[in-house]
């Protein structure tokens, strides 16, 4: 099934995902890559504050950034992130309470994946996308393996997405990619220098919007 929320998502191809910034810094981090073409950013929970972020983003980027939670291990997790004003929630793992939760609140569930049983089994669950993780590890032809019986399955790849291998994991046929320390760099945001930031979320989107699929 196609979403207003998956279908902009392909568009952009991006997801920022924010992990274990310094605390207080979420909306310059925002505005850095709002400012560099990112328009979906993944807050995980692992993060010092992250749903108070989530409920503050929210409020002062309106429609402009769309904000999810991340690192959603659990249903405790899933209900706080939800009532904070998560839009979609991310997990490294497939865990079905938080994906029939997701769905019963009407807010979409994009679990960790790794294998095709575990893609089939989410999407047969109602995910209208999975994350397939780690794709660093996996090698990003791995994409391209899966994408050729399941291709009616969107996939985000996240986990070793860089500058050099972006291309190619999209034109294998990604959905999008998640983005996480090669993006939000947590030593460029503790210096802050959030112009760099600026440029690297410019460079990344520009190559993304680039890609020709030859999946």
């Amino acid at each position: 099934m196609t979403t207003e929320l998956l279908t902009n998502l392909a568009k952009e191809k991006i997801i920022a995902i924010v992990r274990g910034i310094p605390k207080g810094s979420g909306e310059l981090t925002s505005k850095a890559l709002e400012a560099g073409g990112v328009s979906f950013l993944e807050v995980t929970l692992n993060t010092e504050g992250a749903l108070t972020m989530i409920d503050e983003l929210r409020g002062k980027f309106g429609g402009r950034l769309r904000v999810g939670a991340g690192t959603v291990l659990n249903l405790k997790m899933a209900k706080e992130a939800i009532a904070a004003g998560s839009e979609y929630l991310i997990s490294p793992n497939l865990d079905e309470e938080v994906l029939t939760y997701g769905l019963e609140q009407g807010v979409e569930v994009w679990p960790g994946t790794m294998t095709p049983s575990e893609i089939v089994r989410a999407y047969t669950l109602g995910a209208t996308a999975v994350k397939v993780f780690p794709i660093g590890s996996l090698g990003v032809k791995y994409i391209k393996d899966l994408r050729a019986p399941l291709s009616h399955i969107p996939m985000v790849a996240t986990g070793g997405v860089n500058l050099d291998n972006i291309k190619e994991v999209l034109g294998y046929g990604a959905t999008a990619v998640g983005l996480g320390g090669n993006l939000v760099d947590n030593g460029l945001i503790q210096k802050g220098d959030f112009e760099q930031i600026t440029k690297l979320a410019e460079a990344y989107t520009k190559l993304a919007k680039g890609v020709e699929i030859h999946a």
